[in-house]
């Protein structure tokens, strides 16, 4: 039987329950209770507190015990392992579920017996209770801290810049906070922004005029949808008076602060400690220290503009007859080119086109890529990907092949394991070594003993270069993987299925054997990319 016994002290002192009485008590307790022979295995933890777990011994014994490297982890003091509930409760949730029993001496606490599992679940308890506390506290703090008006970091909203101010708290203590202190060529922006949308009443629209007049973020890059909406949502911006507080809290937001007409809103608790964003009921909306700049008539006006048009703008669906949607993209900007529907054919269908949407929305002074007759195209490439998959055709041979490479790569690893393998052979022979030198250090054995090390190390040097060449050209070939079975079971089945697939599978087999499509307007050509290879 292994015993892991771990021992911690916050003070490197002799007194008391000293690091090395722990260890003495703890193997005491294993030898009189435990009728197999027993082995140890020590962490000692001196000079960290038991307030967290960040402890470097600690760390080691949860990665052993992850790797079950021992049976039982005996301490002397329950708090040893940590004084957090939450942080104990985890600790023993780990051990159960690697089937390793835990020891108290001083409480008499053994999860090898059926009280000791009895406390496992009275420990749970107490941590989710610790959590749910927790969770409370940290909504209060924040609405703390919303009162305040600061800004709690991140990058600032356009127009702003984050500025450190001094002051003095209750009990005349200078601190330190930060505010948002304007930038004004960009607030005018803001401010001309939320004019356009109101005159065109459109995102689209606006994000047009932008890509035409090449109005760029701050980071020099294109307006997105997306950043236009932040920006003419953001309540930073607002002269907040009560009619933009009471919006606010029909959105279900939690308020804070007392709007005087003059200073702006800002947002806190929008996102959890994960990054993932939380319910609008959590969000708490707090009168900041900067003012606004856009009057609450007309922050309002654009809000429900923009509530209007999110109703009606129903949801895009994908494209029930183009197949190249999400593969075909511009030989001269590189965007993602759409679908553009023109009129109705002799039969009744519609045309249909693909476009590059830098070229619509910049009438063409950002790019001037022409239209591809989307029917046209989509025959075009079919064809091409039915001659190259044709009676076991050259696409199914450079997949083979492709699979040939990737059987060397699977030699690669094994070559990468043997050499890994050398290494710690040689390694473990020079620990060794060392040991024998320590011992023999006068003898005459010594002279052979330096000269087997310096002999072990230079193997050693040699190995590590030729690791370093095999695990590079392996990542190379890593880059490369898919799943070849896949497509090369596609690849034979192309030419049987495609006339008759339907639009959905046809749309499957094309994006299975192709990664990318660029379309040259005005050559009228289109490049197709098969994993790396391309057909004109």
């Amino acid at each position: 039987m292994k015993a892991a016994i771990y021992s911690r002290k916050s003070k490197f002192t002799g007194k008391g329950e000293s690091i090395e009485n722990q260890i003495e008590m703890c193997k005491e307790y294993c030898n009189r209770n435990y009728d197999k022979k027993v082995e140890f295995i020590i962490y000692e933890d001196e000079g960290f507190s038991g307030g967290n777990i960040d402890r470097p011994q600690f760390q080691k014994l949860i990665l052993d015990a992850k790797n079950n490297k021992f049976d039982a982890l005996v301490c002397y003091r329950l708090d040893r392992i940590s004084r957090n509930v939450a942080d104990f409760s985890a600790t023993l949730e780990l051990l159960e579920q690697h089937n390793i029993a835990f020891v108290s001496i001083k409480e008499q606490f053994d999860t090898s017996t059926p009280m000791g599992k009895a406390m496992v679940y009275i420990a749970s308890v107490f941590a989710q209770l610790e959590r749910e506390t927790i969770a409370e506290r940290v909504r209060d703090n924040m609405l703390e801290l919303a009162k305040t008006g600061r800004w709690l970091g991140g990058p600032p909203p356009m127009g702003f810049t984050s500025e450190k101010i001094l002051y003095y708290d209750s009990e005349m203590k200078e601190k330190s906070m930060h505010k948002l202190s304007p930038i004004p060529e960009e607030l005018e922006f803001v401010k001309s922004l939320y004019k356009k949308y109101l005159e065109v009443g459109s995102i689209h629209k606006v994000r047009k005029y932008l890509l035409q007049n090449n109005i760029k973020t701050r980071n020099e890059k294109d307006f997105s949808s997306r950043v236009i909406v932040y920006i003419l949502r953001n309540p930073a911006y607002v002269m907040a008076n009560n009619k933009a507080i009471e919006y606010l809290q029909n959105k279900s937001m939690i308020t804070a602060g007392a709007a005087d007409g003059k200073h702006g809103l800002l947002v806190y608790n929008k996102k959890n400690k994960n990054n993932i964003q939380n319910d609008k009921s959590e969000w708490i909306a707090a009168v900041a220290r900067h003012c606004g700049i856009i009057g609450a008539e007309e922050w309002l006006k654009v809000q429900r503009e923009l509530d209007k048009n999110s109703k009606a703008i129903p949801a895009l669906g994908k494209s029930n007859v183009a197949l190249l949607t999400g593969l075909l993209k511009c030989k001269n900007c590189n965007n993602n080119m759409r679908i553009v529907y023109g009129a109705k054919s002799e039969d009744g269908t519609k045309r249909y086109y693909y476009g590059c949407p830098l070229k619509a929305n910049s009438n063409g002074t950002r790019c001037n890529n022409k239209n591809a007759n989307g029917a046209r195209l989509d025959a075009y490439v079919q064809q091409e990907l039915k001659m190259l998959t044709a009676n076991e055709g050259l696409l199914v041979k450079q997949l083979q092949d492709f699979e040939n490479k990737s059987t060397n790569n699977i030699e690669s690893k094994n070559d990468i394991k043997a050499l890994e393998g050398e290494i710690s052979e040689n390694e473990n022979a020079i620990e060794n070594l060392v040991k024998q030198l320590s011992q023999n250090e006068n003898s005459a054995a010594a002279s052979y003993i330096f000269k087997e090390i310096e002999k072990l190390d230079n193997e050693n040097k040699e190995l590590k270069n030729k690791l370093a060449i095999v695990e590079i050209k392996t990542t190379e070939s890593n880059e490369e993987s898919f799943d070849i079975d896949l497509m090369i079971d596609t690849a034979r089945q192309f030419n049987k299925v495609i006339d008759t697939a339907d639009t959905k599978l046809k749309k499957y087999l094309i994006s299975t054997l192709v990664s990318s499509i660029y379309w040259d307007g005005d050559k009228q050509e289109a490049e197709i990319n098969i994993f790396g290879s391309k057909k004109n």
